[in-house]
Formats: C-alpha cells, sequence, structure tokens
C-alpha cells in the first residue's frame, strides 16, 4: 500500500519563470541526478528537512508539529521531493523507506548535520521539539529541579516530558531520548551512563524512634522491610555479609519515590539511594537508622540511570544539546 499523499501539489501556470519555480505544464521535471549537460537541481532545504522529519517519526501529524507547517504542507514538499530527484522515497502507508529512500536519507542527513555546524545556517523554522521519557521518581527528584537550567540556556527548544516505567511495560511512544534505570545491557539502542548511587535503609524519624534503637543489622528482623523489585534487599545483604533470603512479606512498590512516601509515613524501612532520595533526606523525611558503621557504609546499587536513544538521534543538534547539557546537570 502506498503512501497517502492526497495533498500532491496541483500544476499551475500562473508560476513565475523563476530560478527554483516548477517547468509548465507538460514540460519534463528535473532530476536530482545531472542532465545531458550537466545540470543538475538541488532541492530546496525545507523538502529535505521535512523528508528528513517524516522519515524519522514516521507521522505526517508529528512532522508538521516538528516543522512548523499543516500536514498538507508536509505531503506537498514530499511530493516536490521525489518529483524532484525522480524516485519514491516512501514505500508503504506506514511511510517506511523505500531502498532508494533510505540511501538517499543518509545523504540528506549529512548534509543538514554540515548545515547546522554553522550558527549561519538557518535551520527549520520555529522552536525545535525535543521529547524526552524518564522514570517518575527520577523526573520530580533529579530533573525538574534542574531543568530551569536548561530551558534558559535553550529557549529555542520545546521539551515535552512524557512518563515512562519501563518495569511496567509503561513505555513513552515516539520519545527522542529515553531515561532508563536498570544494568546498561541495553543492546537495541545506544546509551550512556548519567548516575550511579549508592543505598541505604532508612525510615522516618518517628519510626526509628519508636522501633529503635539500630544497632546491628539483627535488628531489622524485627521490623518490617518495604520491598521494590526495583532495589532488591538482597544487594544490601550480601555487602553485610548476611545469607538472608530476599524479604517476601510486607507492602511492596514499585515506584522509588512511592517506596519513600510509604516509609516517610511511617510504614517501615525502606532501601534507598542517596541522591534520589535527597528530597526526603533533606527535608528530614526520612533518616538513616543509625550513626554507625552499618548504616553509614556506602553500599553501590547494582544498576545505575542510563540515558538512552535510537541509533541516528544524535544527529538532532538539540538531543546532542540535552544530552550533553543532562551529563553535567548531575555530575
Amino acid at each position: 500500500m502506498r503512501p497517502d499523499y492526497s495533498d500532491a501539489m496541483k500544476p499551475t501556470s500562473t508560476l513565475p519563470a523563476a530560478r527554483g519555480a516548477l517547468p509548465p505544464t507538460g514540460a519534463p521535471i528535473a532530476s536530482g541526478r545531472p542532465s545531458g549537460n550537466g545540470a543538475a537541481r538541488i532541492p530546496p532545504i525545507q523538502c529535505l528537512l521535512t523528508f528528513e522529519a517524516l522519515a524519522r517519526l514516521r507521522s505526517v501529524t508529528q512532522a508538521a508539529e516538528e516543522q512548523c507547517v499543516t500536514p498538507s504542507a508536509v505531503s506537498h514538499r514530499v511530493r516536490q521531493l521525489e518529483e524532484i530527484i525522480g524516485t519514491k522515497l516512501f514505500g508503504r502507508a506506514d511511510f517506511s523507506l523505500t531502498t532508494e529512500g533510505s540511501e538517499y536519507l543518509a545523504h540528506v542527513r549529512e548534509g543538514l548535520a554540515m548545515l547546522e555546524k554553522f550558527p549561519s545556517s538557518a535551520a527549520a523554522p520555529g522552536k525545535r521539539k525535543l521529547r524526552l521519557a524518564v522514570t517518575p521518581t527520577f523526573a520530580r527528584a533529579i530533573l525538574i529541579p534542574r531543568l530551569r537550567q536548561f530551558t534558559d540556556a535553550y529557549p529555542e527548544i520545546d521539551l515535552t516530558l512524557q512518563v515512562s516505567i519501563p518495569l511496567l511495560d509503561v513505555v513513552a511512544e515516539d520519545a527522542d531520548l529515553m531515561v532508563r534505570f536498570g544494568t546498561g545491557r541495553y543492546a537495541d539502542i545506544e546509551h550512556i551512563c548519567l548516575m550511579k548511587d549508592n543505598i541505604t535503609p532508612m525510615a522516618s524519624p518517628t519510626f526509628v524512634r519508636e522501633h529503635g534503637p539500630f544497632e546491628t543489622a539483627h535488628d531489622l528482623q524485627n521490623v518490617p522491610l518495604l520491598r521494590s523489585p526495583l532495589e532488591p534487599w538482597r544487594t544490601w545483604f550480601a555487602a553485610h555479609g548476611l545469607d538472608w533470603p530476599e524479604p517476601m512479606d510486607g507492602s511492596q512498590f514499585n515506584d522509588m519515590g512511592l517506596l519513600c512516601d510509604g516509609a516517610a509515613a511511617g510504614m517501615g524501612v525502606a532501601l534507598v539511594r542517596h541522591k534520589l532520595g535527597a528530597p526526603w533526606l533533606d527535608n528530614g523525611a526520612l533518616v538513616r537508622l543509625g550513626s554507625n558503621a552499618l548504616f553509614t557504609h556506602k553500599v553501590p546499587s547494582p544498576h545505575a540511570h542510563y540515558l538512552c536513544w535510537r541509533t541516528g538521534m544524535m544527529d538532532r543538534w538539540e538531543c546532542a544539546a540535552f544530552a550533553e547539557w543532562l551529563k553535567k546537570a548531575v555530575a
């Protein structure tokens, strides 16, 4: 099934015979390949930008939004580009590329990347759109408090935040960049490590007063341990030479922010990441169980936060700018 280009350009005889104008009706349309006299027509930049956006987003609506034009304009531009270069770029209704389209896309991206290196070279009009998928607690505790720095530094980028919970298969669709928490073994995408963290048992001040003092690890055996598949207790147990099994009873949370909220409400002891739990620590909602080495020793979490993206996404300057800023912001 062919893509629907119902908005294709209509020929007209009223266009001026100026450079870049379409030839009169009935005249052959120039292709991107050299003609007999060695001349070749270079496609308009807006056609190339629109083609790249549609190939990447595979949605006329999203491409139109990014380019700040109407969906009809997207169809016009793609049709014009196909006529100029003399080949079909999209082969199916889902906007998958033809073989020629894939080859041409590589050349277009290379050319656009070179142009973007020069500040005087104008890119697409309007603001650039950047969609970021983040886990809930990372967004609230780490990203949002720092995000004003990015928006002040890059006012030309409109950022859209979407919630993603990979553990529950809640994944933001069509995100340009994603923040994931895990082992970093992601074979399907490119990624960099953003932030590692340490873990420590913590609870509310009231809970510690009522159930303490906590002086040895065995003092934890008589209190409820809050659980999360995102941060199993076995890591902390192993770091202190304990062969205890993973707790099977007690309240369980699939979000680290909710885990911290539960502990702050006095529900039990939670295994808290220091950086991610900073808001609760700073306002005194959570405290360490004691001041001895058992509860002050830094135990690294086996997981970390990673910034992930699909191959080729960093060719977009807004993605590269955000990645560079985020690395520094959380360092």
